[in-house]
């Protein structure tokens, strides 16, 4: 493969998105703003989840993004997601369980085990938490966990959204940008 051949890649970001700030209107946007950076190939259903850490906030809603980019993986961190939370009003605290207008993070890429910044890749918060593996199983049930050898829908299944204050929001329904 030549050297031009590898940039035209695609890399596969497996995203989790969350939001308490008005996330009726920012997590649909941010889907809308991330397709700038690549092609949005699939969404998640919208789940509300209580806020982990920090008492006294609202609910969260969440969702799972596929993004396919040719960035990589640190671009996609430093540049996109970056870009779109400073584009919805961001700000970052001293408290990473604050209240936000979004937060995006790369959960997987590609099947690659890395690191970005301080951040592990698999997110070990895929194993963890429910509001980041269900909506992950959705939009990609059979995907492999690099680390575990084990599908996101057999991860998700460890789980029950009812007993972790998780519902699915029918209501705030996300869609696919047009190309």
């Amino acid at each position: 493969m030549g050297e031009g051949e590898a940039s035209c890649r695609a890399n596969l970001a497996y995203l989790s998105l969350g939001s308490n700030i008005a996330p009726e209107r920012n997590l649909p946007a941010a889907v809308h703003r991330l397709a700038e950076y690549g092609r949005v190939a699939a969404i998640s259903s919208v789940w509300e989840s209580p806020p982990a850490g920090f008492d006294g906030q609202p609910d969260y809603l969440n969702a799972a993004v596929l993004l396919e980019t040719s960035l990589s993986a640190q671009e996609l961190r430093e540049t996109a997601i970056a870009e779109v939370e400073a584009a919805l009003g961001r700000v970052r605290t001293g408290n990473k369980n604050a209240p936000r207008t979004i937060d995006i993070d790369i959960m997987l890429f590609n099947c690659d085990t890395l690191r970005v910044g301080r951040r592990r890749i698999p997110d070990p918060e895929v194993l963890e938490r429910p509001f980041v593996a269900i909506p992950l199983a959705e939009i990609a049930p059979g995907y492999v966990h690099p680390e575990t050898g084990e599908t996101l829908a057999a991860i998700a299944a460890r789980f029950v959204p009812e007993a972790a204050g998780m519902r699915r929001r029918t209501d705030v329904v996300l869609t696919l940008p047009h190309s």
